[in-house]
């Protein structure tokens, strides 16, 4: 979907001034991770965080949508949306995941939003083992749909309390009964990287590009994706 909008007459001096004024005035005191002119001519491209959107040069009109190289037919927004998310992943400490490693060479790390109750979670982990088999890592954030103070969220905190928290999650994701422990955690912050990510549904893996799987994949089509990108 593209949003096309009028921003109204900028009084600035130079096309990045106009633009800035004209995104300072929309959303106030949210300065964007950049402003630079973009592929399309007259156009500026303004980031922030994983969304962007372009702006005229004169500062009066603002339209989002994917913008296509019809030359190449690179989607050079989504590019830009992937640098983007890696950029909001890499700034999560990684103390602050759980992650499952393989024992031998790590081949691809992929970040996953996961839900303990999310039927489709729950099978992406069954196949842990042979994930990690490949060459695959997996580094877990949460993600429980139904919200806060839901019985995911708190089996999320629980699973973070354990003593063994790949362990807690294994069997919370089985169903098994856990220790329902409560203590300071990551999870608010996780969904709050959901809101800045515009992710909506789990599994969502987030790849070491920043390009997104939406949904369950099964092994063998995660790892020729992973390979696919990994060359590009």
């Amino acid at each position: 979907m593209v949003l096309v909008a009028g921003l109204g007459a900028v009084a600035a001096d130079t096309g990045a001034d106009k633009v800035h004024a004209a995104v300072e005035r929309i959303i106030p005191g949210n300065a964007p991770d950049g402003i630079e002119p973009s592929e399309l001519p007259g156009m500026y491209e303004v980031t922030f965080g994983a969304e962007v959107f372009y702006v005229s040069e004169d500062g009066r009109y603002l339209f989002s949508g994917s913008l296509l190289d019809l030359r190449s037919g690179k989607n050079l927004t989504e590019d830009k949306r992937a640098s983007g998310r890696l950029k909001l992943i890499n700034g999560v400490d990684e103390a602050k995941m759980i992650v499952f490693s393989p024992k031998q060479e790590v081949k691809h790390s992929i970040t996953v939003f996961t839900d303990i109750d999310c039927p489709y979670c729950r099978r992406m982990h069954q196949e842990m083992p042979e994930l990690n088999e490949q060459g695959i890592e997996v580094r877990y954030l949460f993600f429980p749909r139904a919200g806060m103070n839901s019985k995911s969220y708190k089996k999320a905190v629980a699973v973070w309390c354990a003593a063994d928290r790949r362990q807690a999650l294994t069997d919370a994701k089985a169903g098994k009964a856990i220790d329902m422990k409560s203590c300071d955690n990551p999870i608010a912050e996780h969904m709050a990287l959901v809101e800045e990510l515009g992710i909506s549904g789990t599994p969502t893996s987030v790849l070491e590009n920043g390009q997104v799987i939406p949904g369950y994949v099964p092994v063998a089509r995660l790892e020729s994706i992973l390979a696919s990108e990994a060359g590009r």
